[in-house]
């Protein structure tokens, strides 16, 4: 059997597995589970509220649990319904990851998703598949931190060049490297003096942070030891680099990236400084459990060589290897 034909029997094999329970009525259930409410989420799925009432009915029955308490306060998930909302997701993903990859199988053609966050250069590993592989197709992704897992999970992605820690179930991570990571001050700041030497976190605590203060606990804790709020003053969190630094270089506050990052965006207006202490950015490679190739698996052994390469402007130095 070739790899082809071996990779659609086991999409076959798992949509059958997937086949006994209904996935229309698992994404019913999930928008009922997000908005505990059935009219808006009628409304999110544009079908009749009566149509979405009988299929979470159907679905219940099927399971033989209820799924939601209902009552004149409003409607609130089980403890069965929170156990089946967090695996619905996931088979979801997968099943939305399978259709994807059979869609790639009936081409006859070698394909692979490459998902890298910003400041990650993959220029390596293309040039090594493209010479392992010649004739594949190589599609890059650039992510966020908002969705670095989620596109593995639901196929869009084969392989992702991560930042950790992230939720380890239904993943393969392999660490690649550890980096620092510096601040990103305005040109202007108060504290961008080039001469000055390192930053102090003590200082830095003064400002705000452009990001989750769960990013930086070493802000945080500096920042309650001021006595000082820990939420922003205004707005949300930009998840983009290039809205954090547009920030920054308008004087709201200030952000910590990996310093592979910032070399990334290197911008006249804004200025890098080392801050002592600060806890290292970890890379890591990431693939789908049971998702398995050879241009896949030499795509992870070419990942590791990133830290050393100088087509990736050499991301990492060697005193912030990991021992």
């Amino acid at each position: 059997m070739n790899v082809e034909a071996a990779h659609c029997s086991t999409v076959s094999r798992s949509i059958l597995v997937m086949a006994d329970l209904n996935l229309r009525r698992l994404r019913y259930f999930l928008a009922v589970a997000e908005a505990l409410n059935f009219g808006r989420a009628s409304e999110a799925l544009h079908v009749a509220q009566p149509v979405l009432s009988r299929q979470i009915t159907v679905l219940e029955r099927e399971l033989g649990v209820a799924l939601f308490d209902r009552s004149t306060r409003g409607t609130a998930l089980t403890e069965a319904g929170r156990l089946l909302a967090d695996d619905a997701r996931r088979l979801l993903q997968s099943a939305s990851a399978l259709q994807r990859r059979a869609r790639q199988a009936s081409r006859g053609v070698e394909q692979l998703a490459i998902g890298f966050m910003p400041g990650l250069l993959v220029t390596p590993i293309v040039q090594g598949l493209q010479e392992s592989f010649p004739g594949i197709q190589v599609e890059l992704v650039r992510t966020g931190w908002d969705d670095q897992v989620e596109t593995i999970l639901d196929g869009r992605v084969d392989l992702g060049l991560v930042r950790l820690p992230i939720p380890r179930r239904g993943l393969r991570i392999e660490p690649l490297f550890r980096e620092a990571r510096v601040a990103v001050l305005a040109a202007a700041h108060p504290l961008a003096v080039a001469d000055a030497g390192p930053l102090d976190i003590e200082a830095l605590s003064e400002y705000e942070l452009l990001q989750s203060p769960d990013a930086v606990p070493e802000w945080r804790a500096a920042r309650l030891r001021r006595g000082q709020p820990i939420e922003m003053a205004f707005g949300g969190y930009p998840a983009e680099v290039e809205i954090k630094l547009e920030r920054v270089a308008a004087s709201f506050g200030v952000a910590i990236l990996p310093a592979s990052t910032a070399r990334f965006y290197t911008r006249p207006d804004v200025v890098v400084r080392e801050v002592p202490g600060l806890a290292p950015s970890e890379v890591g490679v990431v693939w789908a459990v049971g998702h398995d190739s050879a241009p896949l698996g030499r795509a992870a052994a070419l990942a590791h060589t990133l830290r050393v390469s100088l087509t990736a402007e050499r991301v990492l130095d060697e005193e912030t290897a990991p021992a």
